[in-house]
C-alpha cells in the first residue's frame, strides 16, 4: 500500500466552523492523524447547523471534517486540561481557530505549549493580523469586504458583492495549510516548533493581488482592461471582464435558463474563428474591429454580436465549438450541473459515503493529487467515536476513562 505523504505526523485539532477544520481536512487527506477535540456534548457548532436530516450531522460538519477522528474533552475540567497536556506532548501541531486569547486565558500559551514539547508548532488562524482589528470578530462575509474583493466584484453601477466562493475561510485555511506545512520541513533541519499566524483579511487580500495591482495601476491613469467609462482613484466593480488583458464576457446560451450562459474570452487570434462562427466574416478586416487595440473601443458591441450566436446554442455547444477553433471559454456551470457530472465521479473529486446517521452524502475529494500518496476520502466522525480510541493510546485504562467520564473530562 503506498504511503500516505504525512503519515507519522499527528495534529491537534480544535477547530471549529469553516476555516480551521478547512485546514486540518486537508492535512488528514494527505494521512496525519488528525484528533479533532471537541467539547462533551456539543462539539463542533456546525454539527448542528443548517441541518437537513434530524438529528444527524449536518452537511456543514460532514463536508469539513472527513478523515478525522473525534475526541471530546473539556479543557475547564482540571483533568481535561491535563489530558490536553498529555496530547501536546504527543502532537506535531495544534491548530486552533478561537477568538483571541482564548487558549492563553485557558493556560496554554505558545510558552506553556513550547515547555511541553519543544517540537510541536501551534498554529492560529484568526480574522485579523496585529493592529486596529486584531481584537474584532470575522466571519466569511467580513474578510471579504475587509481584504479588497467584494469592493471590485459586481457591476459599476450596484453595490459591492461577495463571491460565492468561500475565499476568506476555506482560502484562508488553505494558506494555514501551507504555513504547517513549511514548519513541519523547518523542523526536520532545527528539531524546533514554531508560531504560525494567518489572518482571514490577509488571504482575502492576497487572493486580491491582481487588484492591488490594478489600485496601483490606477492612480497613473485609466484602466484600459476594463469596460468602465469613468475611472476614480479606486479599482472599480467590473462586472464579468477580468482586468488581465484579455477581454471577456458573460453570453446569454439556449434555452435561456438562470446558468445557461458561457464566458467567451477574445483573444488577439481568436476575432477571425469567432467571426466565421457568427457568420460576421465582414468584421474579419473591418478597421473598427481587425485590430485588438481597435476592439477595446467597441468591446459591448463585439459581445453583441457573439451572443447574437450563442443565444442559438446551448452552453455545451458553444463550448464544443469554441474549443474547436482554440477560442478560450467556459460554460456557466451550476452547483447541480457539478454534483451530477459522472466524470468528477470518475476521477474521484466527488466522493458518495455512507454515514450512519444521515445516509448517503456526496463529499468533495482532495483537490491536490500527490502521484505516491493517494487520497482515501472518510467519512466524516460521529461526535466523540474515537475518545476511548484515543484515550487508550494516551496509555488510559478502562477505570481511568470511567473515571475522567465521571468527572466531566469527557
Amino acid at each position: 500500500m503506498d504511503m500516505k505523504a504525512l503519515e507519522g505526523v499527528r495534529i491537534l485539532d480544535m477547530t471549529h466552523v469553516q476555516a480551521g477544520p478547512t485546514a486540518t481536512q486537508l492535512l488528514a487527506w494527505f494521512g496525519a492523524d488528525v484528533i479533532k477535540v471537541e467539547m462533551p456534548g456539543r462539539g463542533d457548532i456546525t454539527r448542528a447547523q443548517l441541518r437537513d436530516v434530524p438529528d444527524a450531522d449536518s452537511l456543514y460538519f460532514t463536508m469539513l471534517n472527513s478523515n478525522k477522528r473525534s475526541l471530546t474533552l473539556n479543557i475547564k475540567a482540571p483533568s481535561g486540561k491535563a489530558l490536553l497536556e498529555d496530547l501536546v506532548r504527543q502532537c506535531d501541531v495544534i491548530v486552533e481557530n478561537f477568538g483571541p486569547g482564548v487558549l492563553d486565558r485557558a493556560g496554554f500559551t505558545w510558552e506553556r505549549l513550547q515547555a511541553l514539547n519543544p517540537r510541536i508548532s501551534y498554529a492560529s488562524i484568526k480574522g485579523f493580523g496585529p493592529g486596529p482589528y486584531v481584537d474584532c470578530k470575522a466571519y466569511e462575509n467580513v474578510a471579504q469586504c475587509m481584504g479588497g474583493s467584494a469592493s471590485t466584484t459586481g457591476f459599476e453601477d450596484g453595490p459591492p458583492v461577495v463571491t460565492g466562493a468561500q475565499i476568506g475561510d476555506s482560502g484562508t485555511g488553505v494558506h494555514c495549510v501551507v504555513g504547517i506545512l513549511a514548519a513541519l520541513l523547518q523542523r526536520e533541519k532545527t528539531g524546533r516548533g514554531q508560531r504560525i499566524e494567518v489572518a482571514m483579511q490577509d488571504a482575502v487580500l492576497n487572493l486580491c493581488r491582481v487588484k492591488l495591482r490594478d489600485q496601483q495601476r490606477v492612480m497613473r491613469g485609466p484602466l484600459r482592461e476594463y469596460p468602465n467609462e469613468k475611472f476614480e482613484d479606486y479599482v472599480p466593480r467590473a462586472g464579468n471582464a477580468s482586468g488581465g488583458g484579455q477581454p471577456g464576457a458573460a453570453l446569454r446560451c439556449s434555452p435561456g435558463g438562470a446558468n445557461d450562459y458561457v464566458y467567451v474570452i477574445i483573444q488577439p487570434q481568436g476575432w477571425e474563428p469567432l467571426m466565421k462562427l457568427c457568420g460576421r466574416e465582414d468584421l474579419i478586416t473591418h478597421p473598427d474591429f481587425a485590430m485588438p487595440e481597435a476592439r477595446l473601443k467597441h468591446l459591448p458591441e463585439c459581445f453583441s454580436i457573439i451572443e447574437a450566436w450563442t443565444r442559438t446554442q446551448t452552453k455545451f455547444q458553444v463550448m464544443e465549438a469554441l474549443n474547436a477553433v482554440h477560442v478560450p471559454c467556459g460554460p456557466i456551470l451550476s452547483t447541480q450541473d457539478l454534483i451530477e457530472d459522472k466524470s468528477m465521479y470518475e476521477r474521484g473529486y466527488l466522493v458518495e459515503l455512507d454515514h450512519p446517521v444521515r445516509g448517503k452524502y456526496v463529499q468533495l475529494g482532495c483537490p491536490i493529487n500527490l502521484s505516491d500518496s493517494p487520497v482515501d476520502v472518510q467519512r466524516s466522525p460521529l461526535l466523540g467515536e474515537h475518545t476511548e480510541e484515543i484515550l487508550a493510546w494516551l496509555g488510559k485504562s478502562t477505570a481511568e476513562i470511567d473515571q475522567l467520564r465521571a468527572e466531566g473530562a469527557i
